[in-house]
């Protein structure tokens, strides 16, 4: 067990990194904090000792993208999500940024993960290959084959 020194530590550290993970595959904000206390839950019981920070924030990212994929599950088999609570959370994005937050939204989970983890996370195709257990080159594949489809939904013009 973690010591409460550290698990504050972390708290402080990544808490918001993994909200952002959460609120991107489960855009709910009470499921993303029983996520969160999910996942510090299992940081504080990990008993293995990480190489370095970098490898902890893996280990954390890993563990964030399964409880997230665990919880939808089991929303899909138990219950729905009324759309009054949908409309909501749309509510608290800036209007100018709600069209590309849809559209990466509306990618398939292993496009969207890899582009959030890239470009919202600045973790490199290898990193993310070694997190989500694929090879670097499928990393990139992934990553070039969201792009062009987040070109296609936005226009084709702009940059994704």
């Amino acid at each position: 067990m973690r010591g409460e020194q550290e698990v504050e530590q972390a708290i402080k550290t990544y808490a918001d990194m993994i909200r952002r993970i959460c609120l991107l595959h489960l855009n709910n904000h009470e499921d993303t904090e029983d996520v969160l206390q999910e996942v510090f839950l299992k940081y504080v019981l990990h008993s293995a000792v990480f190489e370095n920070s970098e490898h902890e924030k893996a280990w954390l990212i890993r563990v964030t993208l399964n409880a997230c994929k665990d919880l939808k599950r089991k929303l899909f088999r138990h219950g729905t999500v009324p759309l009054e609570v949908l409309s909501e959370e749309a509510a608290s994005v800036e209007p100018e940024q709600m069209e590309i937050l849809e559209t990466v939204l509306g990618l398939p989970a292993k496009y969207k993960d890899v582009i959030y983890l890239h470009y919202y996370e600045g973790y490199t195709a290898r990193e993310i290959g070694t997190m989500l257990h694929k090879k670097e080159n499928t990393i990139y594949s992934l990553l070039s084959r969201g792009r062009d489809i987040l070109k296609q939904k936005l226009g084709g013009g702009g940059s994704a």
